[in-house]
Order: C-alpha cells, then structure tokens, then sequence
C-alpha cells in the first residue's frame, strides 16, 4: 500500500504540477508589479488594523489567524525537516522562491475570497475558491468548483486536517516521554507507546470542544495561541542561529549549492536539482498553503468592505509562514548538520533544538514539543472549519452531512498517531496536489478582475 501511495504521490507532485504553481505565482507577480515587495509594509500595517463598519463574522486579524492556524503546523517543523533530508539544505532555497511567488498568488485568493463571498440574512458567511469559481466564471463551471470542494473536505479528513498533525504531536510526546518505548501496549497488530494513545485520547477530545463552537470559537482560540507560539518559537530558533551564528554564512553555501546541484557530479547535478526543487515546492505549498485555495475560506468571514485590503492582509501569511518560520527551522536543521544523520520526522529539528540551544537537552526537546502540539493543534481546528466548509458547499447546505463529516474528523484524529509517517505524507501530498488544480485554474481565469480591482484601490489611496 505504502509503494502504490508513494508511485501516485510521485505522479501529481511532478514536475507540471511545480511549474502550474510557479507559474501563476510568477504571472500574478508580474502583472500585480511585484505587490509582495511594493505592498509588503501596507499588508503587515493592515493586518494588526482592523478594518471600522466591515461586514463578516470574525475581524480581518481573526480570520489570518485562523488562516495561520492551518498553516503553521507540523509542516513547518516536520515538514522542513523531511524536505531537507529528503532534498537536502537546497530544498529550502526553493521552499523561499515558492513562497515569494506564493506571496502574490495567496493576495489573489483573499481578494476573490472577498468579492465572490456570499452572506446569508443571518450573517453567516460562505466563500471560497467554491464561490469565485460558480460565480466568478459562471455557473457552468460550477461542476470545477464541486471538484474542489471535494478534494477540500478530502485533504481536510485524510491529509493537512488530521493525519499529519496528529502523527507529529503523538511522535513529539512520544520521544520526549518515552524516547525507549519502554510503557507499550499492542494495537493493530503492532506495537505503540502509552503515551502515543494517551496523546491521542486527550487531542481527540480538546478538539472535540473547540470546534463544535465553529468560526468563532476557532478565531478566538487561534488568536491566542498561534502568536504566542510562534513568537515563541522563533525567538528560540534565534538563540540558536546567535549562539552558532558563525555557521551560518557556511549554512547559506550549502543551502545555494544545493538548491542547483553544484556539489553533485555532472552527471547527477541535474537529478539532485530536481529533487531538492521537487521536495522544497512541495513541502513550501504544504506549509503556506499558497494556490491550494484553503485560506481563502477563512478570508471570506473577515469583517472587511474591501477584497483588496483583506487580499494584502491574506499575502502576509505566506510571509510569516515560510518567510520566517520556515526559515527558521530549516535554518536550525542546516546549522546544526542534522539533516544528514540517519533520522526522519520530527527528530530532525528536535535533534536541532538539543545541540543548538544552549540548555540541558531536555529542555529544548520539551520546548519543541510544546510548541509543535500547539502548533499542530490549531490547524487541526483550521483546517476542520476548511473541511465543513467544502462539504457545506457540496452538499447545498446539508446540516446533518457537515456533523457527519465533524464526527468523522474527531475520529480521524484519534487514529492518526496509529499511521506510518511515510503513508501519512504522501497521503497529504495527493490531496494538496488534486486540490491546487481547480484553485489555480480560477485564478488564471480571473486573473483580469484581481489587476483590475487592485488598481482601483490603490488609485483610491
């Protein structure tokens, strides 16, 4: 099962699928007049600004959090970590270059979030690649937007949502309590930690409470969290970059020669390009989400008047992501050489935090830990709202369908800790990869609306 995941993984993350997102992101980039770097002030001024008299359900900052929420995860400390032992140090250049370009394709999604979204009389707000795509480009594409509402609630159920973030947390646990598996209990025919079910009995049930609250609840919990955490974390991957601060000019070479295969022999360059590219893409569109087409879900319940402000206040996401957390993992990982030193998943960076901070190695193991649970935790929660919201869409509205499809996350998470962290990715990678498509597709179509209504805002400026 794992090689048939692994072949058709390997099929929709090919090379077309890199160069479709590279492209839109390059196009929208250049006919948007490079607005990540010329804008980049206004949308981080516009993102602790609320916006007076908007109309939607939680603030413009509410809705990037929970946007952030299902972004920054396990695939900003997992994620980075298996893209450079897998792509090596030059998977994060091209994890930088994706994000750049996804800078400018994450501003698309919220300004059409925004101006396609729809309100109903009791203010409850739907929107969504699902909307700008029926009502964008016509009802006779509605069958597009279906299809991406239904990889939506797939990747939401069996990828970002639930498996990966829950197979990190429980690893995190697992390694910092019982690192030996010395308390062990036999399920499914294979042999687990305690403390791998007692971390998934009580995620399964944290989550449980929050997100029977919805949008709201969601918001406010994400709000608290993933500042705090991310500051959090970013301060103690600075302690490390300080206190190994004369590795890093070497780090910066190693990252530039790998990204374009120029320690590789002639013959093999081109190959190890392609699969630190391949591997950086990848894991960069799965950390910030860019032309996936989910945080524009949440955009859509921003209290906002106009696409294109909440279209900048969306952009700064992708930023804080990759731009900053992602680098500072990979970073961390690079520095600390322990990419290339037999392990995989989360021991990568844990193995960074221990021979980097300068403190007893259990507490920057605990400190990971912590931070990686609540990280992952909030886009659990994200990424539920995501979910419910496509099967909304699909299924016309359908109450019972969507509490359906909630029990069925709560119990997906409780079975994640028990999936192999190959399947796990892979699984993951699929359904990002088939969801992209119709998202990307979209904004190609209405590529000329997005031009048009960032001109007029900002001649009204």
């Amino acid at each position: 099962m794992n090689d048939a995941i692994e072949w058709f993984d390997g099929l929709v993350w090919g090379v077309p699928l890199i160069v479709f997102i590279l492209a839109v992101g390059i196009y929208l980039t250049i006919r948007l007049g490079l607005l990540q770097i010329v804008h980049l002030p206004k949308a981080l001024k516009f993102m602790v600004k609320n916006e007076e008299g908007g109309i939607g359900e939680v603030t413009s900052f509410g809705a990037l959090c929970t946007a952030l929420s299902a972004t920054i995860g396990t695939g900003n400390i997992v994620g980075v970590a298996t893209a450079l032992v897998e792509g090596g140090p030059g998977a994060l250049f091209w994890m930088w270059l994706a994000a750049f370009f996804g800078m400018a394709t994450k501003y698309a999604e919220g300004l059409l979030a925004i101006k396609y979204r729809k309100i109903d009389a009791d203010g409850h707000v739907l929107g969504g690649p699902f909307y700008y795509i029926e009502n964008g480009m016509g009802v006779q594409w509605r069958w597009l937007a279906k299809i991406f509402a239904f990889f939506g609630a797939g990747v939401g159920l069996l990828g970002i949502g639930t498996f990966t973030q829950v197979n990190g947390i429980a690893s995190a646990v697992n390694n910092f309590f019982d690192p030996n598996n010395e308390w062990t209990m036999v399920l499914f025919n294979r042999e687990y930690s305690w403390t791998v079910l007692t971390a998934g009995i009580i995620l399964t049930l944290c989550v449980g409470l929050v997100v029977i609250g919805g949008i709201k609840r969601i918001a406010s919990v994400s709000q608290i969290i993933v500042p705090f955490m991310a500051v959090i974390y970013v301060m103690a991957s600075i302690l490390i970059l300080v206190v190994n601060y004369k590795a890093i000019p070497a780090a910066f070479t190693e990252i530039i020669q790998g990204a374009f295969g120029i320690k590789a022999m002639a013959g093999g360059a081109m190959g190890s390009m392609i699969i630190a590219m391949q591997k950086g893409v990848a894991r960069g569109i799965f950390s910030n989400e860019a032309g996936l087409g989910s945080a524009p879900i949440a955009a859509a319940a921003a209290q906002t008047k106009n696409p294109v402000r909440q279209g900048l206040v969306s952009m700064t996401g992708t930023f804080i992501d990759t731009i900053i957390v992602c680098t500072m993992t990979g970073l961390c990982i690079v520095i600390t050489g322990s990419w290339n030193i037999g392990l995989k998943g989360v021991s990568v960076t844990t193995n960074a935090f221990q021979s980097g901070l300068p403190f007893h190695p259990q507490i920057a193991s605990f400190l990971l830990m912590a931070c990686l649970v609540f990280f992952a935790f909030t886009t659990i929660l994200g990424w539920n709202y995501y979910g419910e919201r496509c099967l909304e869409y699909l299924s016309d509205g359908n109450k019972k369908m969507v509490m359906s499809y909630r029990w069925l996350y709560i119990l997906a998470i409780f079975i994640g800790p028990f999936m192999t962290i190959e399947a796990v990715w892979n699984i993951a990678d699929i359904f990002n990869g088939l969801m992209a498509f119709p998202n990307l597709i979209a904004i190609l179509a209405l590529s000329g609306v997005i031009v048009s209504e960032t001109k007029k805002y900002m001649k009204e400026l």
